[in-house]
């Protein structure tokens, strides 16, 4: 074997995936995954991998137990830190985290982490691995409001060091973003996701679904009539952005989050579900993140031809790379340096046509990548039946708006401190995108855990008072 080089990945054929919901990539069998880990050069001293991971996964550790075949021993060494290893293996972006510091990767390919923890939960899933509960709790309620990443990390934390946690949350369903916003071909639901969702329960957590704060009850309820010491809101970003454009309220037009809401949470895509979504025939999906490509992978499969509209090159398209190669190989369309200035419509107010414009890169701007400038008289217009609004999110002002003393800055977003998630209210702590804006779902972990110990420190601090 060249050590130098991964070892590959299988996965279905573009042709044939583009056609169903089935997960993409197939990932390693055991003899690959020991294989891979083989490559490793189980740094002792100063790991740099681990110094990429938001999470503090003991990386050398598990895949040193994976090289030799003790894959029970690398599961409850990532059960250690990570209550999500299935979803991280997944989705994480390992190429800019820990991948991104391989010293393996200086001089040859990196190693595939994320692939290697995706197959230790794969195989503890199919092994019954469960972690391990606490043996008694302390007595102490907290609440955590939003079941996606930050939510289930910072339970599964607080569960281990012995409080009693319950989550509450607004959907039908447990997971939040990992449920109603990744299609099932990158995020399988049952299999991945909601037993991810069982092992938290496992620890001892309790979920309550269709509960929304801020209506159902107030955060100022729960502190001071339903007993709970302490709450975490990792609540997400919900409420969508959109242009301001011309057209943008007629038939056809939606945001990426109502799209992928309809498609995955409600399952619009199986024909055994009563749920209705516009199946078009021709596409447009403005933006270019992961959230872009998720819409725009979903749309192909519905059977549409489907463009990505996104106002700067490829270079700086804020999508993964993984992501990009996978809907080019499928056959999205993208073009690039183009920006919507106005979207057409017929005489009953459904989408006709998107009229756009042709950018170049000037100079950078505060994000570091080329500010896009309009090039005059470059107008063209695309003929599409639907627009798919991807243009990030922020979070929904209801859990704010009706909680006194916990203040947001100007984007709506949570005001917290960044490495205990202590709000400007006491007892109260946050965030994950509630606090950040749209982000990835490890950095939405990373502030789960960093919110447990927080609350953690707040409430051993009472006991002392």
């Amino acid at each position: 074997m060249d050590v130098l080089k991964k070892v590959p990945v299988r996965e279905q054929d573009p042709k044939v995936r583009a056609t169903n919901f089935e997960e993409v990539c197939y990932g390693y069998n055991q003899e690959e995954a020991m294989e891979e880990a083989s490559r490793c050069l189980k740094c002792k001293n100063n790991a740099k991998c681990m110094g990429g991971c938001p999470v503090a996964i003991n990386i050398p550790g598990f895949i040193k137990e994976v090289e030799e075949g003790n894959f029970m021993k690398a599961a409850q060494i990532i059960a250690e830190a990570s209550a999500l290893p299935a979803v991280c293996g997944r989705v994480c972006p390992q190429e800019s985290q820990c991948e991104g510091q391989c010293i393996r990767g200086i001089k040859g390919e990196p190693i595939s982490i994320g692939k290697l923890e995706r197959f230790v939960a794969d195989w503890s899933r199919e092994n019954g691995f469960v972690p391990a509960k606490p043996e008694k709790t302390n007595g102490k309620k907290v609440a955590v409001i939003g079941s996606g990443p930050a939510g289930l990390t910072c339970a599964g934390d607080l569960a281990k060091m012995g409080y009693e946690v319950t989550i509450f949350e607004a959907l039908h369903e447990p997971g939040g973003v990992l449920t109603y916003g990744i299609p099932e071909f990158r995020l399988p639901k049952t299999s991945v996701v909601r037993h991810e969702v069982e092992n938290v329960k496992k620890l001892g957590v309790k979920i309550e679904t269709n509960v929304i704060i801020g209506k159902s009850v107030t955060i100022d309820q729960l502190l001071d009539e339903e007993g709970f010491k302490a709450i975490f809101i990792g609540s997400g970003a919900g409420l969508p952005k959109f242009m301001g454009i011309p057209g943008e309220n007629a038939n056809g037009v939606f945001s990426a989050n109502e799209y992928l809401t309809r498609n995955n949470l409600m399952k619009a895509f199986r024909d055994d579900y009563d749920t209705p979504i516009m199946y078009g025939k021709k596409v447009a999906v403005v933006g270019g993140g992961n959230v872009a490509m998720d819409a725009a992978r979903t749309a192909l499969r519905l059977g549409a031809e489907v463009h990505i509209v996104y106002r700067r090159s490829e270079a700086e398209l804020p999508a993964r790379v993984e992501e990009v190669h996978h809907a080019k190989e499928e056959g999205v369309i993208f073009n690039l340096l183009t920006n919507p200035v106005e979207i057409l419509t017929d005489e009953n107010d459904w989408v006709r046509g998107m009229v756009v414009r042709k950018m170049e890169l000037g100079e950078p701007d505060a994000s570091g990548r080329r500010r896009p400038v309009e090039i005059p008289g470059s107008d063209f217009t695309i003929e599409v039946d639907t627009v798919i609004m991807s243009l990030g999110t922020s979070p929904n002002p209801l859990i704010s708006s009706t909680t006194e003393g916990l203040e947001t800055n100007k984007r709506q977003c949570i005001i917290a401190e960044e490495h205990t998630g202590k709000t400007t209210k006491e007892g109260v702590y946050a965030g994950g995108d509630a606090v950040t804006g749209a982000a990835t779902v490890i950095l939405a972990m990373e502030a789960g855990k960093n919110g447990a110990k927080g609350i953690h420190e707040y409430l051993s601090g009472k006991d002392g008072e």
